[in-house]
């Protein structure tokens, strides 16, 4: 994933919770796509689902649609819509907003009380 995107990068979840920090390098999204060994066993599957890319008046931008699809320990799934508007130069993502639910993704993680307990630490 992270070849996708250029050297240096703005990458921002808007959304996130608890708030996250821009990714301003391909360094960063590499450490922020990988996955500790330990974790991956309890991780349920991720796909990517229901694509659809719209262009923009910028030649340069995309918004593109799509949904996580996680497959669940007892093989049922969940689908967690996404919306990422895209600035690609040179064929490299060098910008990019990525709107994901926090709540339908910490729940099809199998996490919810993660979420829960970011929320009160943010509270208190």
């Amino acid at each position: 994933m992270p070849d996708l995107y250029g050297e240096v990068t703005d990458v921002r979840h808007p959304m996130a919770t608890p708030e996250s920090e821009p990714l301003t390098s391909r360094r960063a999204l590499q450490e922020h796509f990988t996955v500790p060994p330990e974790a991956r066993e309890s991780l349920p599957k991720r796909q990517v689902v229901d694509v659809v890319v719209h262009e923009t008046a910028d030649p340069e931008v995309i918004v593109a649609e799509f949904a996580y699809e996680f497959t669940l320990p007892d093989d049922s799934t969940s689908k967690v819509p996404c919306v990422f508007v895209m600035r690609v130069r040179d064929g490299r993502i060098i910008e990019s907003r990525d709107y994901i639910d926090p709540i339908r993704t910490y729940t099809a993680r199998g996490d919810l009380d993660l979420l829960i307990a970011s929320l009160r630490r943010d509270v208190s």
